[in-house]
């Protein structure tokens, strides 16, 4: 993780640096669908991954801290975190539940929605899906109609029986979660060299080549992503099953219909769908398990509001208005409830900011911890 590029940044602001794996990524006990049925049955896998939510991770974080500075004097046993995204997540969690290990915190795109049920989460997330639609149509207009060919393609050939290189199956639904990629910085561009690249495959040979395929298949790669797409919807629970709670909420929002036959197509973002687990061929191996996870309402808390009310850990956020992940106007209202956090915000950069803006977004949250804005 050297190269990640804020580490330069901060080891020339005098901190050190320890990047963690997070239990069940990286090096971290993996979770795959093998490693996962090594555990047992169906139940016994559900429970399992009970164990991977920020509540654990932060856990491991302390035990972490504390067998490293064991030795340290008393006045320097606490370190600054910093986390990104589902990682300002975990440092919430943090703030909450072990506020005594922390010196400070920096969170990039990461002040969570304090609820403890996914759907008004999801309800932001469409409205903001739409919009960021609506801003790729308007930048390539032409692509209304290559969607919509490529579409009727997909249904004409029988949706379900292309067959992509990780053998998952390619659908209609599949294929507009390519809108997943709104959400970054260049987003628009790189869907866009999908669209064309498939619509020209099949005016000219009248099927999808190889390099088209793979192109949808490495832009949808939640084959890799297990966790994430088991326990996206759990990060927002509490004492509330998820119940599939994208898939149930998308009715709400017609512009979502497949099958509708006036204006464009909308792509889907981050959300998770049952369907997933029959499309990804990955994920069919652990469906059954996914099913128990999505039904299950026995979720420990992830957050304090009292503790963040009396928070004293300097806490420095950023927060971006045309966030595609996290509401902004969520994330402001958890800012106001974490006492003394600190938030730079900004309408002209997106949630992968750290890494495709880190220069500018590491600095705006140094001038919010050195209290130099002004």
């Amino acid at each position: 993780m050297d190269h990640y590029p804020w580490t330069q940044t901060v080891l020339d602001r005098g901190y050190q640096l320890l990047y963690l794996d997070q239990r069940g990524t990286g090096l971290s006990t993996p979770v795959t669908a093998s490693t996962l049925q090594m555990r047992g049955y169906n139940d016994v896998q559900a429970k399992y991954l009970k164990l991977y939510r920020a509540d654990s991770i932060v856990k491991d974080c302390e035990a972490i801290r504390m067998a490293l500075t064991a030795d340290y004097p008393d006045g320097k046993k606490k370190w600054s975190i910093m986390g990104q995204s589902f990682g300002g997540f975990c440092s919430i969690t943090y703030l909450s539940f072990h506020p005594e290990g922390l010196r400070e915190a920096f969170l990039f795109g990461g002040l969570q929605p304090l609820l403890k049920s996914p759907d008004e989460v999801y309800r932001k997330l469409y409205q903001k899906v739409a919009q960021r639609n609506e801003a790729y149509y308007v930048k390539y207009p032409e692509d209304v109609d290559r969607v919509k060919a490529i579409m009727n393609f997909l249904k004409r050939f029988g949706d379900g029986k292309i067959k992509l290189p990780s053998e998952g199956t390619l659908t209609r639904r599949r294929f507009r979660q390519l809108g997943i990629m709104f959400g970054f910085h260049g987003g628009l561009d790189a869907i866009h060299d999908i669209i064309l690249r498939a619509s020209c495959d099949i005016e000219a040979f009248g099927h999808l080549t190889r390099g088209s395929l793979s192109a949808v298949d490495n832009a949808t790669g939640f084959d890799d992503h297990l966790i994430y797409s088991i326990l996206h919807e759990p990060i927002y629970c509490e004492g509330n099953a998820p119940n599939w709670s994208a898939h149930r909420l998308m009715e709400e929002y017609p512009a979502f219909d497949l099958d509708k036959t006036d204006g464009p197509i909308y792509f889907t973002g981050e959300m998770i769908y049952p369907s997933m687990f029959e499309d990804y061929a990955e994920l069919r191996k652990v469906q059954d398990v996914a099913e128990l996870v999505a039904s299950d309402a026995d979720w420990n808390p992830l957050f304090d509001e009292q503790q963040l009310a009396k928070n004293e850990v300097p806490v420095y956020a950023a927060s971006y208005v045309e966030d595609m992940y996290v509401d902004f106007d969520l994330s402001m209202d958890t800012a106001r409830k974490i006492k003394g956090c600190k938030v730079f915000t900004t309408n002209v950069m997106f949630h992968d900011a750290i890494r495709s803006k880190m220069d500018e977004v590491v600095k705006q949250a140094f001038a919010l911890r050195d209290d130099v804005l002004d």
